[in-house]
């Protein structure tokens, strides 16, 4: 964490594909404070997922500077430390195994660590419970593939919280789901991140979805064009 309270801050930042052809970030500036909750918007295109894959150390940058959380991500060498230990991630199609039950997707990001199968089970538990589901006893033993799209995405939420992560990062959680299920997902990301104190970083290309975080930035042609309340 730096002094002035910034968790993320990101200067000149430069990322090119096709051998240079694809300019995907042109120079991005951005400084995001412990505990906010930005939404990151911008036409398809724009750079804003590759972005967010910036700040999850997915991808890394050409030029520039990007510290998250204290750490200098353009040289630390344990990016999957850094992962599992200061991210939570919330994709659109949820990545959740299918061959595996709800209570063992939740509990994957666990097994790097030296817990026991009890504690994680109870953790997973826990978070579940979190998620409001109806009839969890059941829920918990079934397949994905058995579960509502609304569903998958509440059991991927609890899997990105499990390992109490400092910043939580939403690549479109919305995206895939109806307009009543986008705002129960929406209040719930809204309530943890005000319970954990978590940052969330959210990217959204629907407005009314952008509109509810704190404040809005927007990425054009790889650069920030505006950032407002």
């Amino acid at each position: 964490m730096n002094n002035n309270g910034n968790i993320i801050e990101i200067h000149g930042l430069k990322k090119s594909y096709d051998k240079g052809k694809t300019k995907a970030l042109d120079g991005v500036n951005l400084e995001i404070q412990e505990g906010e909750f930005v939404s990151i918007m911008g036409p398809s295109g724009s750079g804003k997922s590759t972005l967010l894959n910036m700040i999850g150390a997915f991808d890394t940058a050409d030029e520039g500077s990007i510290s998250v959380a204290g750490i200098d991500l353009m040289k630390t060498k344990n990016l999957d430390q850094f992962r599992s230990e200061k991210i939570g991630f919330v994709f659109q199609l949820h990545n959740l195994i299918p061959n595996l039950s709800v209570l063992e997707n939740v509990e994957i990001p666990m097994l790097r660590k030296k817990i026991s199968t009890k504690d994680m089970e109870s953790r997973a538990m826990e978070l579940l419970e979190l998620m409001n589901f109806s009839d969890l006893s059941e829920k918990v033993k079934q397949k994905p593939t058995k579960l509502s799209g609304g569903e998958r995405q509440r059991v991927a939420i609890a899997r990105a919280l499990v390992n109490h992560p400092t910043i939580i990062l939403a690549d479109e959680p919305t995206g895939a789901l109806d307009s009543r299920t986008t705002q129960m997902i929406l209040d719930l990301l809204k309530d943890i991140h005000q319970k954990e104190n978590v940052t969330l970083v959210m990217v959204t290309h629907e407005q009314d979805v952008g509109e509810q975080a704190d404040r809005i930035v927007t990425v054009l042609d790889g650069k920030i064009k505006e950032g407002k309340a």
